[in-house]
């Protein structure tokens, strides 16, 4: 029988991002800066090549911001918002799409999404409870910006996963201005990732999750399209890295507890949950219609499945795609032209739909190697690097 074993590399840096001992290090010793991502690391995830900054905002123009909020010892809650251009995005939509790969989940606005195939605000991501108050405030922002004076319907796009393990999530503590200021501070350039905004109470494959990034560049021969995939991490599973089954050899994963107790072993007291949900948003410069962007959705949930996922009843498994080009945008005009279109054609969505898988396996081990420095709730710090 042939014997899979663990890549070094991988073993010895999730081992060292997991250690206990990382509990005692203050904020003002280890930043999140100084945290490895996985490539630094020495894993590389595929065979495309990344953007320069390996993150959702090497697709151009796109811009990400985050509210942190890490209060007492209870509130480890934010928002993240995506922003697909730095304009008016109701006066400039951009084709898009939603994706589920299981609906135990509260995304606002999917079904204007997938009826009309367009997005017209800034993509929120935060807690679980927290989705309607996002979406007021929200709409709030929007509603307040120059040329949108007379506007009397707009589909807020609202996600989340529940931090509630390590987060007072009834108490829905955002405020309007941590919507608008992560609407504000959305730039392009490198993106924050780990305990920041949506991410900062998550918890993935048992470990602190967080917001995690990456991006594909496709060859010029190919079209030279990026793509780029931003996670809000918040599941369970076995996790695998690379193909290596790390969260075996850690001893931390998903139904351990009830196989060590038919096994006759000591039974572990690690929360090994696996419901929580994730968030992906996917960008591309690709010209591509809200139907392919579907497609491309769903190519994530193959990403998702080669870090380990278990897909439990309680994990909200959801995509949110679009695409930036600027000849695929809907702008206020004449409705009744027809609006001539070059487009992706089918047979060439195949490499897009490898980078999206590709950038969605590498966004999410970001989102569990980058965490920073542990924010836990009290009583609730075991095994949060």
């Amino acid at each position: 029988m042939m014997t899979v074993r663990v890549p070094i590399m991988a073993l010895i840096a999730f081992t060292f991002l997991c250690s206990p001992e990382l509990i005692t290090v203050s904020q003002d010793k280890l930043s999140i800066d100084q945290r490895l991502r996985v490539r630094d690391a020495g894993i590389k995830v595929g065979i495309l090549p990344t953007g320069p900054l390996n993150a959702i905002t090497d697709v151009a123009g796109v811009m990400v911001g985050h509210t942190t909020i890490i209060r007492g010892d209870h509130i480890r809650t934010g928002v993240t918002s995506v922003l697909p251009h730095g304009g008016n995005l109701f006066r400039e939509k951009v084709p898009g799409a939603v994706f589920i790969g299981n609906g135990f989940g509260k995304l606002m606005g999917s079904t204007q999404i997938d009826e009309l195939g367009e997005i017209e605000t800034p993509i929120i991501l935060t807690s679980t409870l927290s989705v309607p108050k996002a979406a007021d405030f929200l709409l709030d922002y929007m509603l307040a910006l120059p040329g949108n004076e007379d506007v009397g319907s707009m589909n807020p796009l609202v996600a989340e996963t529940n931090d509630g393990y390590l987060n007072d999530i009834r108490g829905r503590h955002i405020t309007r201005e941590d919507v608008a200021g992560a609407i504000r501070s959305a730039r392009t350039g490198p993106v924050a990732e780990g305990t920041v905004g949506a991410g900062t109470g998550t918890v993935a494959f048992g470990f602190k999750g967080g917001i995690g990034t990456s991006s594909r560049v496709l060859p010029k021969s190919l079209g030279g399209y990026a793509i780029g995939v931003l996670v809000q991490s918040n599941f369970g599973g076995v996790l695998t890295i690379n193909g290596a089954p790390v969260g075996r050899e850690l001893g931390s994963y998903y139904l351990k507890r009830e196989l060590d107790a038919q096994q006759g072993s000591t039974v572990s007291d690690v929360h090994e949950s696996a419901d929580g949900s994730i968030m992906v948003v996917i960008a591309t410069d690709a010209p591509v219609d809200a139907r392919n962007l579907k497609r491309m959705a769903a190519r994530s949930m193959m990403g998702l499945g080669k870090t380990g996922a278990a897909g439990t009843n309680g994990s909200g498994d959801y995509a949110i795609a679009f695409t930036t080009g600027k000849v695929t945008r809907v702008t206020s005009g004449n409705q009744y032209q027809p609006r001539p279109v070059p487009l992706v054609a089918n047979d060439g969505m195949s490499p897009l739909f490898l980078a999206v898988i590709e950038a969605t396996e590498e966004a999410i081990y970001n989102s569990c190697f980058r965490p920073g420095p542990p924010v836990a709730r009290v009583g609730r710090l075991r095994r949060y690097p």
